[in-house]
C-alpha cells in the first residue's frame, strides 16, 4: 500500500519508522495470550470463508466463489466480518471458554481507525453474564499497557486514559442526558419501534435534524458521534452499557428491564474499542432479527446476504447461557503505543485502489 505522495510501505526508511509499533504489537499479542491461558481459555482458529459474513445491515462484505472438484460446481461464500457464528457453533458444541485473534474483512472501510482487513480479538464464556467480561477486559488492557513500558497508559489524538484507574460505568441513557440533554428512553415508548419524531424534537437544540430517509438509528448515531463519543474514555476507560433493545444485535433483552439489551461497549480516549453481549440463545427471536436486518439491507443498499442455517441449527440445538465480546486488536495496539493511524500498527497494509 502506498499513501499518496509516499514511498512503498516496505521501503526500509518507512518500515523503520513503524518498527517500534510493530514490535510492540507482537509483545501485546503474547501478553494477551498469557492472560487467556491463565483464565483457562483455549485459542481457536476458524475459517474466514463463511456461508454468511454476518447480518449487520451497514457492513459491506467481500464475496467470492468456492469451486468444487467439478469447476461447474460453484458456491458463493463470503469473508467473515466477525468470527462470531463459527465461535458460537463451538460454544454449542461444548467448548466453554474460547478466544481467537482473527483477521476479519469489511469492504469500503478506510480511515485513521478503519481498514478493509483488520484483526479482531473475540472471546466467549459459557455460564457467564455480560458484566463478567469487564474483568477480562481490565486484565487484557492492563497487560497490553504493561507490554509497552516506555509508553505510560493509553493515548490517542491528544487524549489519555489509564487502564489501571477506576473505570467509568455509564448507561447509554445517562450518556445522552449528560452530554446531549436528551431523554433517550422517552423517544422509544415502543422499545422495538423507537420514534424518530420524538428524538428529532429533543435533538433540535443541538442543531441536528433528520435527513430524508433517516431512521431513528441514523439520528441516534449522528448525535452520538458528534456529542457523546469524543467525551468517553477520557482519563480512564468508559463502559457504556444498557443499550436500547432496538439496538440489541445478537444480545438478549435484560430480564429486569425489557426496554434495554444486555450489551456494552468500551471506549478509550474517545475511540470505540470493544462490543460485548449477553448472548441471545432464542433461535426464533434471532431468526426474526436476521430477517429484519436482511430486509433493511435490501431496502437501503439493494443487496442482501444469506442467513447461516448451520448457525441457526446450533442455536436450536442449544447455545449455553453465555457472554461474548469483540475487541479491535489493532486499535488496542494504537492506544498502547500512541500510534495515530491504524496503518502504523499493521505489518503490511492492504493495497489501495488507484
Amino acid at each position: 500500500m502506498t499513501r499518496p505522495g509516499t514511498a512503498p510501505w516496505w521501503r526500509p526508511d518507512r518500515l523503520a519508522r513503524r518498527r517500534p509499533f510493530l514490535e510492540a504489537r507482537a509483545r501485546i499479542a503474547a501478553a494477551l495470550r498469557h492472560v487467556f491461558a491463565g483464565l483457562d481459555f483455549v485459542e481457536v482458529d476458524t475459517p474466514a470463508l463463511q456461508v454468511s459474513p454476518g447480518l449487520e445491515p451497514h457492513l459491506r462484505p467481500f464475496a467470492t466463489e468456492l469451486e468444487g472438484v467439478d469447476p461447474a460446481e460453484r458456491r458463493r461464500l463470503y469473508l467473515h466480518t466477525s468470527p462470531e457464528f463459527a465461535m458460537k457453533k463451538l460454544l454449542a458444541g461444548g467448548v466453554p471458554r474460547l478466544y481467537q485473534l482473527a483477521h476479519v474483512f469489511r469492504n469500503g472501510e478506510r480511515s485513521t481507525t478503519h481498514h478493509p482487513e483488520f484483526t479482531m480479538l473475540e472471546w466467549y464464556r459459557a455460564g457467564a453474564g455480560y458484566h463478567d467480561l469487564i474483568a477480562d477486559c481490565r486484565a487484557l488492557m492492563t497487560a497490553a499497557a504493561a507490554a509497552v513500558p516506555d509508553h505510560a497508559g493509553f493515548a490517542w489524538q491528544g487524549r489519555r486514559a489509564d487502564p489501571a484507574a477506576e473505570w467509568q460505568m455509564v448507561t447509554v441513557a445517562e450518556a445522552f442526558e449528560r452530554h446531549a440533554g436528551i431523554d433517550l428512553l422517552a423517544t422509544a415508548p415502543d422499545p422495538m419501534a423507537p420514534d424518530l419524531a420524538r428524538l428529532a424534537g429533543q435533538a433540535r437544540p443541538l442543531g441536528i435534524a433528520p435527513r430524508d430517509g433517516d431512521r431513528w438509528d441514523d439520528l441516534y448515531f449522528r448525535i452520538f458521534l458528534e456529542h457523546i463519543e469524543p467525551k468517553l474514555g477520557i482519563g480512564a476507560p468508559t463502559v457504556l452499557t444498557d443499550y436500547p433493545v432496538s439496538m440489541a444485535a445478537l444480545s438478549r433483552p435484560k430480564p429486569d428491564d425489557p426496554r434495554l439489551a444486555e450489551r456494552f461497549e468500551i471506549y478509550v480516549c474517545g475511540l470505540e474499542l470493544a462490543n460485548a453481549f449477553g448472548e441471545l440463545t432464542d433461535a426464533a427471536v434471532q431468526r426474526a432479527r436476521f430477517k429484519a436486518d436482511r430486509a433493511l439491507k435490501r431496502r437501503l443498499y439493494g443487496t442482501e446476504v444469506p442467513i447461516d442455517e448451520d448457525f441457526m441449527a446450533a442455536l436450536e440445538h442449544g447455545l449455553p447461557e453465555s457472554a461474548g465480546i469483540a475487541l479491535g486488536f489493532d486499535r488496542l495496539v494504537m492506544l498502547a503505543t500512541g500510534a495515530e493511524h491504524i496503518e502504523d500498527v499493521l505489518w503490511a497494509p492492504v493495497a489501495e485502489i488507484r
